[in-house]
């Protein structure tokens, strides 16, 4: 919901969303065909010094923003120095044979930057660029419309279940289900289970909805 906001709100809103498109594409493209660290951390830089400057992202959001992928390609990126290659072997950690090899320490360094700098590309666009546009730009560039309206339905479903999430969690907070190791762990089991079969029912009145409405098989959408 603080990227939805952020998005609307920022000072680059304004700005032509299909040039906001082309930008980030081409930078995510740039940054897999140079395949240069050095090259992925300046475009990541570059677009973390344009959100926080021109476009006045929050610096605390930002971080946290960056924060997710940041660690998945970094825990990515250990596994494979540590388990890839089979060049000269630079550290041996005397742990069942588990050493780090040159060619995997490359590997893991470049995917590592190149993760952050397509995420940074992707994050662009994100954070500027409502959601509406962007779906109204991808059906420009002739994006098969079934892939738009999944794309629709997936975002619009997103805030439900945040939605439902948050009634129910506070509902087993004041019967004190996560007071304990063991309620939390049986009070999670329960959230994901009643999440699952709302989502059904949700679903299933999204389609009476839509059906009530005339829908043809085809969602209209935004045309600024």
């Amino acid at each position: 919901m603080e990227i939805d906001y952020i998005a609307h709100t920022n000072n680059l809103r304004d700005v032509k969303s299909t040039y906001k498109l082309i930008i980030s594409i081409s930078l995510m493209i740039f940054a897999l065909i140079v395949n240069l660290p050095i090259v992925s951390l300046f475009i990541t830089f570059l677009i973390g010094i344009s959100l926080l400057t021109i476009a006045k992202i929050p610096f605390k959001f930002y971080i946290k923003f960056m924060s997710i992928p940041f660690g998945f390609a970094l825990i990515t990126c250990i596994f494979m120095a540590f388990f890839f290659g089979s060049g000269t072997v630079i550290f041996n950690t005397g742990i069942l044979g588990i050493v780090v090899r040159e060619d995997a320490l490359s590997l893991a360094i470049t995917t590592f930057c190149r993760t952050l700098a397509c995420f940074s590309a992707l994050g662009f666009l994100s954070l500027t660029t409502p959601i509406a546009l962007i779906l109204n730009d991808l059906s420009k560039i002739k994006i098969p419309k079934i892939f738009i309206e999944i794309a629709l339905l997936m975002y619009t479903s997103i805030f439900v279940f945040l939605d439902q999430i948050k009634i129910m969690t506070n509902a087993q907070k004041t019967r004190m289900g996560y007071n304990g190791f063991k309620n939390s762990y049986r009070s999670l089991g329960l959230l994901i289970s009643n999440l699952f079969f709302r989502s059904l029912d949700k679903g299933e009145k999204l389609q009476y909805a839509l059906d009530s409405r005339g829908y043809n098989g085809e969602l209209p959408k935004y045309d600024p």
